[in-house]
């Protein structure tokens, strides 16, 4: 496998890595960039553009990055709480009154960000032609009632998200979150990222779809625990309800699906983008500008959530709007902060370091949290930094 681009002098075990997901682990089209202290160190790309095509993956080829959307969704909450503009203590239902129904009258604006809102399924799914209406969706959860008391437990809310952070965006912020991101992050970021596909980007996206690992990769996956699978298994489980909040399961190749703006779900990203978001959350980027500021991305990536999910099963660790480094999703070190997608892509800061990181592939698999060719580039890059003689 011929792969493209170029690391700096230090991080060529990431290089070796990514070819090696190649080799062994089944890859079919993927990008890994990563940038230290603002500034590029790593940028490859390999294989096809479509999962299931021929046509060559290019530099600046984008792809879906389902939940990896939430990570750059959270930074709009958080960029109008560090503006003035919203306060995260605020009652979600003074911002959006029809919210207070059900006994969700108690819920703030921190308890989406941290997946504590409980209410991670719609007794009522939505279709996907529903699900990318707003108000739709927004009436939606609006109406449900929380399957746990606002705030005193946490359960990853997979799609409800969606509809929970882009309506609060649109009461306080004035636009869609969309709109908000392309104006106020990618834009100013210069970063190659979108929720709500615009026409003239669709050409750069290449066609995702389902694969398996290879024969030679099962030695090297993790099997999950029964409970993990049985929930997953199990059509009245909480996990499964949550993940089933759009039914049927939207096709993620149509256009209309990419054009929605599906904060949980439908962001669209090159690998230098995502990482260059992230970058732009922890310090200054060459060509662009700081997003955060220090204060705000310790509050992003303070611990609000720990333990067992209530969706998820396993433990999981969340900041505000941004998993943590855990067991159920492993980053580079105890200070980073990021956001896997489903089977697939990844993002995240690691202030410590001064990295940022950013994954995208046009295969998925059954993982949720923790996919094994992700892990590969982190375990690579943790190795180069915290190795013997490591990049300084």
């Amino acid at each position: 496998m011929d792969v493209n681009g170029a690391v700096a002098e230090g991080f060529e075990p990431v290089g070796e890595a990514f070819a090696r997901n190649f080799e062994v682990l089944g890859e079919r089209g993927a990008a890994v960039t990563v940038y230290r202290d603002g500034h590029k160190v790593v940028d490859l790309w390999a294989g096809t553009k479509d999962v299931d095509g021929t046509a060559p993956w290019e530099q600046g080829t984008a792809q879906i990055v389902r939940s990896a959307t939430k990570g750059v969704a959270a930074a709009v909450l958080l960029l109008l709480h560090q503006r003035g503009e919203l306060d995260l203590d605020t009652p979600v239902g003074e911002l959006w009154p029809e919210y207070k129904a059900a006994g969700k009258e108690r819920t703030r604006v921190r308890h989406l960000l941290a997946h504590r809102a409980g209410v991670p399924v719609l007794d009522r799914p939505l279709t996907p032609a529903e699900a990318a209406d707003p108000d739709l969706g927004a009436a939606a959860v609006a109406a449900q009632a929380p399957l746990w008391e606002p705030g005193s437990a946490h359960g990853y809310h997979a799609q409800t998200y969606s509809w929970l952070v882009g309506e609060v965006v649109r009461r306080v912020g004035g636009r869609s979150a969309g709109q908000w991101i392309a104006e106020e992050i990618a834009g100013p970021a210069g970063a190659r990222l979108w929720l709500g596909l615009p026409d003239a980007e669709a050409a750069r996206v290449g066609r995702a779809g389902r694969i398996e690992a290879p024969p030679a990769a099962n030695g090297l996956r993790t099997r999950p625990r029964r409970a993990v699978a049985d929930a997953y298994a199990d059509p009245d489980s909480v996990t499964r309800r949550a993940f089933a909040a759009i039914t049927p399961a939207p096709d993620e190749n149509d256009p209309a699906y990419r054009a929605a703006v599906l904060p949980a779900s439908s962001g669209i990203a090159t690998a230098d983008g995502l990482a260059r978001f992230y970058a732009s959350l922890i310090g200054q980027v060459a060509g662009g500008v700081r997003l955060f500021t220090p204060e705000t991305a310790e509050l992003a990536r303070a611990e609000r959530s720990a333990g067992p999910d209530r969706v998820l099963v396993v433990g999981t660790r969340f900041g505000l709007g941004y998993m943590l480094h855990g067991s159920a999703s492993p980053l580079l070190s105890p200070t980073s902060f990021g956001h896997p997608g489903r089977g697939g892509a990844l993002g995240f800061a690691d202030p410590e370091s001064g990295v940022a990181f950013g994954y995208v592939t046009n295969g998925f698999r059954t993982g949720v949290t923790a996919d094994p060719r992700a892990q590969a580039l982190v375990r690579a890059l943790r190795g180069v930094l915290n190795g013997p003689g490591g990049v300084s």
